[in-house]
């Protein structure tokens, strides 16, 4: 099973890219882990934030293929992190080749996203920007890895 996360844009933080950096890394140590960066949309001052998320949509599926995913959106289930551990064991025991994930541009993401997903989960009620959410996301992601291994990680 390789995990696999979509994203928006490049991180244009250098802290940022780090966190990530360094949270990808651990993350191979447990399971094939990959960053998809699909460029921002060409042109983007000159369109509405729903041509925007339209047109990001069009990349992503297209990317994507017939691979099955799920959505970082706000409005998602939220979990705790050992509740998230068992989600993320239950997308293994149910097998398959790639566990997606996607987060969106600063605009979310079009219809048709939600309606070809799997589901959405949120990392709480709060707002972060797409490129916060990166570094967040692949920490839990390790955190869950962590968790599932009975490694000292995470503290209850």
């Amino acid at each position: 099973m390789v995990i696999r996360l979509y994203c928006i844009g490049k991180t244009g933080k250098s802290f940022l890219q780090e966190g990530e950096d360094y949270y990808a890394k651990r993350m191979n140590h447990y399971v094939p882990f990959e960053r998809v960066i699909l460029p921002d949309v060409k042109n983007a001052s000159k369109k509405s934030a729903e041509e925007i998320k339209r047109e990001e949509a069009q990349l992503l599926l297209k990317k994507l293929g017939q691979e099955k995913f799920f959505l970082l959106d706000e409005k998602g289930k939220s979990f705790t992190s050992v509740q998230f551990s068992t989600f993320i064991q239950k997308q293994f025991n149910q097998g398959g080749q790639t566990l997606n994930f996607i987060i969106g541009g600063p605009y979310g993401f079009d219809q048709q996203m939600y309606d070809k997903s799997l589901g959405k989960i949120a990392l709480g009620p709060m707002t972060f920007s797409h490129q916060m959410i990166r570094v967040f996301f692949i920490e839990q992601l390790y955190r869950a890895m962590t968790i599932l291994k009975g490694e000292p990680y995470h503290h209850e």
